[in-house]
């Protein structure tokens, strides 16, 4: 979905969620826990948030929680066959890019508002000319960034 579909979307979804919950993490943590446990631990919180009770199941798209004691069922590319997941997946992006638009002007020169943190040739092009900066992950492991040599 298109980043301006999902900013149209978005009040919809907030005005038919029962609850929304948004949780959000540093580079640093990430780089301290890795990526894959600081998403499940992040998931899981915002499902605690959400709390939604004995007569409800969370559905979350692709693994289960193995930790969260919310009650949820994982759903294998769910943002693609549950209404739910697609809203959530909406409101995450659309936080995503809302917060790296505001992240250009305190961070210029990395183009932030442009690809809103993927690695596109135009981002992996500013790493090289300046560096990285605080909002990047050190522990990011790609192709594209070992050829940038990034080291702490």
């Amino acid at each position: 979905m298109k980043p301006e579909r999902r900013e149209d979307l978005y009040p919809a979804v907030l005005r038919a969620a029962a609850r929304v919950s948004v949780v959000v993490r540093c580079a640093r943590g990430i780089d301290e826990r890795g990526l894959h446990v600081t998403n499940i631990e992040a998931l899981s919180r915002a499902l605690e948030r959400l709390a939604p009770g004995e007569e409800a199941i969370c559905l979350v798209d692709g693994f289960s929680l193995r930790q969260c004691a919310v009650p949820h069922r994982a759903v294998i590319e769910g943002d693609g066959t549950s209404a739910a997941i697609a809203a959530a997946s909406v409101i995450a992006k659309v936080t995503r890019d809302r917060y790296m638009h505001g992240a250009a002007g305190e961070h210029p020169g990395w183009g932030f508002e442009e690809h809103v943190g993927y690695s596109t040739p135009e981002h992996r092009a500013a790493i090289e000319r300046i560096g990285i900066s605080p909002l990047h992950r050190r522990s990011f492991q790609s192709v594209a960034y070992s050829q940038l040599e990034l080291a702490g």
